[in-house]
């Protein structure tokens, strides 16, 4: 392994041993703290042109999964057809790797999709600068790299354009037909609704489902709005389809962009936290009923409480730091949730959200 170099952009230097692709990237420096999951984290469109740091300290004893199709020709394993990370950053990589299901190691699928990563890493220390400065921009690079460079900043792109579909999609035939606005969406969401019988129709992140059902002479029960990267304000579009579904009064779902998109069109505003949530154990208090369920989170922005219109209530709240983890309208059928109900991986404790969405149908 060679030596690899991670720059942040307060200027600190940390030195480790490569593993995966050779390349430099650039990216916001994040830390996840799951134990497991990896396969389903770095393929989660939610992470595009981030570099991830891995809390828990072995990483790779238990490789990479084959890739195999289900019924419906989505990937079994996988939250995307690649990975969308731009660096991976861990305490310890195991280059030996053993899982009945394993088909390749960590670095080799790195490698498939040109993906650096660093070894050798004390991952606490990192952490721990992030969660007292913020998340920080930062860069993977060789020693003898160019290093006084502007660093590229993700959250002033729209990455919602780079990951999602571009043309529609239809799956499933169940009785209820809805629409996925798709602006980075998991492939655990689609199989939640196809395993409760759902038709869906997969729409791109700026494609009106009114606009496609008078096209296509098809009639949508309900709409719902996907996960995905990035600052939602960078997609104006998306909000003014959720506006649209407002005025339709028809039933509409957000999961965590697709949460903070609902807020904005209701009139609310967004902020950016200083490190984000990204686990498979954020604990979230239902408030209706003083409930704590354990969620499964990837998100850098979140719901700015204080900023919510009278008609529109908290939901749920994350126990470790009081943020919004869920909105829903007082009268109407909207709601969403700033967490993973769909989980992949993580904790499937909050599932009942698509039955409890589907019944609004």
């Amino acid at each position: 392994m060679s030596k690899t170099i991670l720059t942040l952009q307060d200027g600190t230097k940390i030195t480790g041993r490569s593993f995966g692709a050779t390349k430099e990237t650039e990216g916001e420096v994040v830390f996840m703290t799951g134990m497991v999951g990896y396969p389903e984290s770095f393929t989660d469109p939610s992470f595009k042109d981030q570099i991830l740091v891995l809390t828990y300290p072995l990483v790779g004893n238990y490789g990479v999964p084959k890739e195999e199709l289900d019924d419906d020709k989505l990937s079994r394993f996988f939250e995307s057809a690649k990975i969308h990370l731009k660096g991976i950053i861990v305490s310890d990589y195991s280059e030996i790797y053993s899982h009945w299901n394993a088909e390749k190691s960590l670095s080799e699928w790195l490698r498939e999709y040109d993906i650096p990563g660093i070894t050798g890493i004390d991952t606490r220390a990192l952490t721990k600068k992030l969660r007292e400065k913020g998340c920080m921009l930062g860069r993977i690079h060789s020693e003898d790299a160019e290093t006084n460079k502007e660093f590229y900043d993700p959250n002033q792109v729209n990455l919602v354009a780079k990951v999602s579909i571009e043309t529609a999609e239809t799956y499933g035939e169940g009785r209820k037909h809805i629409a996925i606005i798709d602006t980075g969406m998991k492939l655990n969401i689609l199989r939640s609704f196809l395993e409760r019988g759902v038709k869906v129709t997969r729409l791109p992140w700026n494609k009106n489902p009114f606009e496609y059902a008078e096209e296509n002479d098809v009639k949508f029960d309900g709409i719902f709005f996907s996960n995905g990267p990035g600052d939602p304000t960078m997609v104006p579009e998306t909000i003014e389809i959720m506006k649209d579904c407002f005025e339709k009064k028809i039933p509409t779902f957000g999961i965590c962009l697709g949460s903070q998109i609902m807020g904005l069109a209701a009139g609310g505003k967004t902020k950016k936290l200083k490190y984000g949530h990204r686990s498979q154990n954020q604990p979230c208090i239902e408030l209706a009923t003083g409930r704590c369920y354990i969620t499964s989170q990837n998100h850098g922005f979140v719901l700015d409480a204080s900023k919510l219109p009278d008609d529109w209530e908290v939901s749920f709240e994350n126990a470790n730091d009081g943020t919004v983890e869920g909105v829903k309208h007082k009268k109407l059928p909207f709601f969403s949730v700033q967490f993973h109900p769909e989980a992949a991986p993580g904790p499937t404790d909050t599932a009942y959200l698509f039955d409890e969405f589907i019944s609004m149908l």
